[in-house]
Formats: C-alpha cells, structure tokens, sequence
C-alpha cells in the first residue's frame, strides 16, 4: 500500500467529502453530479483514498450490474493528489473487489481513456457484451450506469463525448 495514503471502506460521515470531490469534476462534466442521497444508497460501494492527515483525497465506487458485471463509478482525486498514484490503487482495489465478488466484467464511462488502458479497460466497440435475455432483463433497471453500459438513447445528453471501456478479469 501507498505510504502517503491508504484506502478504508466509505463511512457515512465521507459523503459531504464526495460531494466536494466530485463537485469540480461534474462542473466540468467529466462525472455526473448525483443527489446526496445516492451517495448515501450506495455508500457500501465506495472506497475512500485517505491521506496520513486523516483527509479525504480519493473515491471510487464498485456497482454490480448483473452476476458477471460490475462497474467502476465516481472516481475522483482531489487536485492536489491527481498524478500520484491515487485513482491507480483506487482502480486496482475495486477491481479486486470485483474478483472477491464474482464478478468477470469491469465496465466503466470515461474520458480518462488511456488511464483506464493502462489498467487493461478495453473500448466497446460493439453491443454484444451481454446475451439478449440479459439486456432485456437489464434494460428494467433503473440505474444510469446500466443505461450507460447498454448505450441507450435516454442518457445520451449527459454522456457526450464519454468512451465506454470493459475490462475481462
């Protein structure tokens, strides 16, 4: 593990930290902003990067779509961290977390690209990815990110510009 930060499960009292994480990134629509309240609904799905000073530096989160696929969302890294290493042992422990749970297929929505190649994300080139039983069976999600991962047209205005990546574990 990195010696300047370590990594903890998310506790209640990170949510107001993620908020401000994300805040800059979503004005930049880099990630979507979300109600509080889903921070707290998903807050078993986070991972929180924290410095030696106890300060929240880094998040990211794990979603499980289906029995082999999970999603990695609302990564971010405070400005002062971003190039040391922090989304790279963010990414590693959720991709972990994803073997832990069964999980074969790590998709995500980015612009970070070559971050995420480097991780060995690959681009989606087509919509094969899951079996026709399985998308009609997702399409009755409500989530956003299992729309993001199926491409429908309804979150297509937030999404411009965003590449969808799949990683195979």
């Amino acid at each position: 593990m990195n010696s300047t930060f370590s990594l903890r499960p998310a506790r209640t009292s990170d949510v107001a930290a993620i908020k401000r994480l994300v805040a800059p990134l979503a004005e930049q629509r880099i990630l979507m902003a979300k109600e509080t309240v889903a921070y707290y609904e998903s807050l078993q799905e986070f991972r929180i990067a924290e410095s030696q000073d106890g300060d929240v530096i880094g998040c990211g989160a794990l979603h499980v779509m289906w029995e082999d696929l999970a999603e990695i969302r609302t990564l971010a890294a405070a400005d002062a961290w971003r190039g040391r290493g922090v989304g790279h042992v963010l990414v590693e422990d959720l991709l972990e977390k994803a073997k832990e749970l069964g999980v074969s297929r790590v998709f995500c929505l980015t612009f970070e690209v070559d971050f995420f190649k480097r991780h060995g994300f690959e681009v989606m080139e087509d919509q094969s990815a899951v079996d026709p039983q399985v998308y009609s069976e997702l399409l009755r999600s409500h989530d956003e990110g299992v729309a993001e991962f199926l491409d429908l047209a309804r979150v297509k205005p937030n999404t411009l510009g965003n590449t969808r990546m799949i990683k195979h574990l």
